[in-house]
């Protein structure tokens, strides 16, 4: 295992505020105080109640969002966050889609065009790719979502809760590739 770690947070923080019934700013810590070193071929599970925190950790280490107090440091990494929440284009198409969700994760327009079959392909969607993402089911972005992420060729992948969406058939596809992905030392 590399020494080097790849991600390191030190005492990061992040809040958020929202104004109470009596117009009070109050401020929400959604992270307080946490520290990690992050490995190259590690698996990391974070694992809480909602609201515990979790997508903010794992925005604050793709480097969506920022934080507030600590020190994040990317090594020289690039990382990408698959999110349930990951920006749509509604009335746009799947293959829109694919183009938006690429490009957020890191890919380039070459790197999208050369990949969109593939990505199709993975997710099953060959034939609904031109609908509009808006009337696909839950499991079909989900499948579309995790799909470019695979393909996007990142060093870390950020997963927030995405597994557990879709046919059973693709938890298990995609559950595979996990496992591959672990195995490959990413």
């Amino acid at each position: 295992m590399n020494q080097q770690p790849i991600i390191t947070l030190e005492n990061v923080g992040v809040y958020f505020t929202h104004i109470t019934r009596r117009f009070k700013k109050e401020i929400f810590w959604a992270l307080e105080d946490v520290s990690l070193n992050l490995y190259q071929g590690e698996t990391l599970g974070v694992i809480g109640k909602n609201g515990a925190g979790k997508s903010t950790l794992l925005k604050v280490m793709a480097g969506l969002i920022a934080h507030d107090k600590g020190t994040v440091i990317n090594h020289g990494y690039s990382a990408a966050c698959l999110s349930l929440q990951l920006s749509s284009l509604a009335n746009m198409s799947g293959w829109d889609n694919i183009v938006l969700k690429g490009l957020l994760m890191g890919m380039s327009r070459d790197d999208i065009k050369n990949s969109i079959s593939d990505i199709i392909q993975y997710a099953e969607l060959e034939d609904v790719i031109g609908k509009p993402f808006n009337t696909y089911s839950s499991g079909m972005k989900a499948r579309l979502n995790f799909s470019v992420a695979i393909h996007s060729k990142n060093d870390i992948l950020l997963i927030d809760e995405i597994l557990g969406v879709g046919d059973q058939s693709f938890r298990a596809k995609s559950q595979n590739t996990m496992k591959e992905l672990i195995k490959s030392d990413k």
